[in-house]
Parts: structure tokens; C-alpha cells; sequence
């Protein structure tokens, strides 16, 4: 058996999901979990595409995939966003991957992505490959709130044809995921027995700038390129500081 399913996690995405969906609607299933907290009719547009439409109570997304994941049964799954999309070149790609026998167990896919509408070349955004593609009893996502990643079992490989990514289109939506991700990252650490030290706060976000926006030639993407990279730096200042914050109640309680 060789067969695909795309699960995609669906939160308020009434002007993404349509083109996601669309980009894969030559899979044989997809399977769409939305968030209880959807509501601006993403789960309509997502049932235009599949009947495998579900709601699921959110705790995060790898906690919402791994309850997903279970109950895929080709060989095959493919996750992708609802802010991204696959091109013409990787549903290619993919088709032959997943008919061939003796492919790997799991493959990064390269991600082109775009800030407020402008797509970004480099700050170590060129570098973006994810594991995506795998065979599904092999794959299960690392049990942490963010940024987490599948872990497949055996070999893994890279695919340069892309997905493509519309990320943050505004501020507000960077902010309100801003807010969320450094909380769950200061969650995260303090769990895993991580804490704060005065470097964190100081050299931890100018080193992240610096690496953004110069190493990684952030400069060559001009405004946007300077604003993402002291956003990346305000976002390592904040998760720390949070951390701070939950040692601080710690030692108060």
C-alpha cells in the first residue's frame, strides 16, 4: 500500500485554508482537526475538500497530531498547515516518493515563507526544511507545547521542492502567536529544569539579532528583514523573561 493522507490542523483560517487544501486535493485522503475555537467557517471550507473533518478540544499542535495520527491508515502522511501550501513540483516529488518502495522513512521538505506579504530570502529562512512526509507508523511528535518536531523511526532524507509558507500578515497575528509560543517555551524550560541567568537576557537576544540579521544576511531582505530579526531577538528576551517570571513564583510560593 502507498496511499498519502495530509492532516491539517484548522484554527481561524478562512482566508488560507482554501489554497492549502486546494494544493493537495489530488491525495487520496485528507484529514482536517479543527480547533473548538474556530470561528470564522475554516471548517466549512475544509468539508468543500474532505468528509475526514473532526473537532478536537486544543492543547497544542503536537499533542492535537498525535491524537490525529493514530487513527491514519495509509502508509503514508503528509502534515501541512493551514497557512501552507505545496507546489506543483513537490506533489511530483511526493507521488514518486510514495511509490517507490525503497524510499526513506521520512523526508524534510524545503519551506519558502513569506512575512507581511513579502516573501523572505534569508535570515536562516533559506535554510527552512521540515520533516513532513513520513510513514506514519514510524513518525510521533515530540510531547513539548511548541516548535516541536515528529521523531521518525529509521531513515530520513531531504526534498528540495517546496511548500510554501504565508506566515504572519500582520502584527497582530504575530503578536497573538508571540504571545503563546513564549509562554509555552518558558513552560517548556522550566519543566525540563531550565533557568534564567543574566546572559539569557542580555547576550542570548543581541546574539540572536546578530545571527539573524547578519550572518544570515537579514539585511539583504531590508525593512522587513530588520524588523523579523528584532522580532526573533525580542521573542528570545521574552521567552527568558518568562522563565524568570515562573522561577519568581516559584520561590514566592
Amino acid at each position: 500500500m502507498n496511499d498519502l493522507t495530509v492532516l491539517t490542523l484548522v484554527p481561524n483560517a478562512g482566508d488560507r485554508i482554501q489554497r492549502c487544501l486546494e494544493s493537495v486535493a489530488w491525495a487520496d485522503h485528507i484529514f482536517c482537526v479543527v480547533d473548538p475555537g474556530t470561528s470564522d467557517g475554516s471548517g466549512d471550507v475544509a468539508r468543500k475538500y474532505t468528509n475526514h473533518v473532526v473537532t478536537h478540544e486544543y492543547i497544542n499542535a503536537a499533542a492535537q497530531r498525535n491524537w490525529a495520527l493514530p487513527q491514519i491508515t495509509t502508509e503514508w502522511t503528509l502534515v501541512l498547515d493551514a497557512d501552507e501550501w505545496v507546489s506543483e513540483a513537490l506533489r511530483e516529488r511526493i507521488q514518486a516518493i510514495i511509490a517507490d518502495s525503497g524510499s526513506a522513512d521520512g523526508y524534510h521538505i524545503k519551506r519558502i515563507s513569506y512575512f507581511l506579504g513579502k516573501r523572505i530570502r534569508h535570515c536562516g529562512w533559506n535554510r527552512d526544511y521540515n520533516l513532513r512526509l513520513f510513514r506514519t507508523q514510524k513518525g510521533r511528535y515530540l510531547d513539548q507545547r511548541v516548535h516541536s518536531r515528529v521523531l521518525v523511526e529509521g531513515a530520513t532524507a531531504r526534498i528540495d521542492e517546496v511548500m510554501y509558507h504565508d506566515t504572519y500578515r500582520t502584527f497582530e497575528e504575530y503578536f497573538t502567536t508571540f504571545q503563546r509560543f513564549t509562554t509555552w517555551g518558558a513552560q517548556d524550560a522550566f519543566e525540563h529544569g531550565k533557568r534564567t541567568h543574566f546572559v539569557d537576557l542580555t547576550l542570548r537576544p543581541l546574539v540572536k539579532f546578530l545571527k539573524m540579521y547578519l550572518l544570515r544576511q537579514g539585511f539583504r531582505d531590508g525593512y522587513h528583514g530588520l524588523i523579523l530579526s528584532g522580532l526573533g531577538a525580542m521573542s528570545v528576551f521574552t521567552k527568558y523573561a518568562k522563565l524568570w517570571n515562573l522561577q519568581r513564583m516559584q520561590r514566592e510560593d
